[in-house]
């Protein structure tokens, strides 16, 4: 079975490197997208939500903030602002996100808090909380 590389990338630098991944599954704007090799060249947005990526027969579970996907052939480089694996993920700290969020998307109404901006970090907490669920 032919192969694809998965470099998944944040300003830090290379979070994941694998090149061989039997399959890439990326959650666009456009809906949810699966990749494998020779797929045709692609930029696509990316947003809140994971990637998975399996390898040898096993699912690596990957939560990103949104960002965009260069799909090539032989390759899918995500480019993303944050990426932590599901095992990686504190779950308490991200339950307490997801509640300062509420809380401030409660109070946004009434003072000035910029909604948007609460709503993304309550989708983020959300998400995290989602793909922690695969450790």
């Amino acid at each position: 079975m032919s192969t694809i590389a998965l470099d998944v990338v944040t300003p830090n630098g290379s979070v994941f490197t694998d090149d061989n991944c039997e399959i890439v599954i990326l959650e666009s704007t456009q809906g949810e997208l699966g990749v494998m090799a020779g797929h045709i060249p692609t930029v696509t947005p990316l947003k809140i939500g994971s990637v998975r990526a399996k390898i040898d027969g096993q699912f690596e579970y990957l939560a990103i903030t949104d960002g965009f996907a260069e799909i090539r052939g032989d390759k899918v480089t995500v480019l993303t602002q944050a990426a932590e694996f599901a095992e990686d993920i504190d779950t308490d700290r991200a339950l307490a996100a997801r509640k300062r969020a509420e809380e401030l998307l409660k109070r946004a109404q009434e003072e000035e808090i910029d909604e948007v901006r609460a709503e993304l970090a309550f989708q983020r907490a959300i998400n995290r909380l989602n793909i922690s669920e695969y450790k």
